[in-house]
């Protein structure tokens, strides 16, 4: 039988991340009527971190790997394990351990009033780098796309599988796609979440693709939301084909 759920899960160099997040998943959805998968993509990494990725499925067999040959990015990895899963509803977290998987069930159920539901960090348990980053990031976007999401950058998500149709991925679709989907008619909630300080590893995040990088994408998201085709009305149709 199809599995219900995927849980996607990008890394790079998490290696002392991946079995305590495999651990709390399965923790977490230990009352889940549904089957489900946790899938974690490896982008490249150069640590143990597909030997743990290995170990945490030879543990439960409910978690699968994929390697990605060479470095391609959080969405790159992202969208790997999306394609490479057939689920109708799909949750990410991000790798580091801040997203808290005992949210997955409040979630899960928010997904009864939206297609789309996304975490929301009221309480941030970052850096000064990321918080300020996140703050400059968060005015722009709301002035720039006119769009009232709080925090489109949470990793921690549960969505339907059709709210990506029609949603063309590029590098830095992840942090837009609250909006990307939103834009596209799916109906989009944010529930606040927990956010913990990271537990292990190095953060990957820097003043350039924390903030440089995320000026270029906004400018690319608008232009995009300005010219994106949507359904048009129909007044009338005659059929030939009948």
């Amino acid at each position: 039988m199809p599995v219900e759920l995927a849980i996607v899960v990008s890394v790079f160099n998490e290696a002392a991340n991946v079995l305590p997040l495999a651990r709390e998943v399965a923790e977490a959805l230990a009352a889940e009527t549904r089957s489900w998968e946790l899938v974690f993509v490896d982008d490249g990494s150069t640590d143990a971190t597909w030997a743990a990725i290995r170990e945490a499925r030879r543990r439960d067999p409910r978690v699968r790997g994929l390697r990605h040959a060479r470095r391609a990015g959080q969405s790159a990895a992202l969208w790997t394990g999306i394609r490479r899963t057939d689920s109708p509803v799909i949750a990410t977290l991000d790798g580091d351990r801040q997203n808290d998987p005992a949210d997955l069930p409040r979630l899960l159920g928010a997904l009864a009033q939206a297609d789309f539901v996304s975490g929301w960090r009221v309480t941030r348990r970052d850096g000064w780098l990321r918080r300020v980053s996140s703050r400059v990031a968060r005015v722009a976007r709301r002035r720039v796309l006119g769009t009232a999401v709080a925090d489109t950058g949470c990793g921690l998500r549960v969505f339907k599988r059709a709210c990506l149709e029609g949603v063309l991925p590029f590098d830095g679709w992840h942090r837009f796609l609250p909006v990307l989907v939103g834009g596209g008619g799916a109906a989009t909630l944010e529930v606040p979440v927990n956010h913990r300080p990271r537990a292990g590893g190095v953060s990957k995040y820097g003043l350039w693709n924390r903030l440089g990088r995320g000026v270029v994408d906004l400018a690319g998201v608008a232009w995009y939301r300005r010219r994106r085709l949507t359904p048009a009305a129909l007044s009338g149709e005659d059929d030939a084909r009948d």
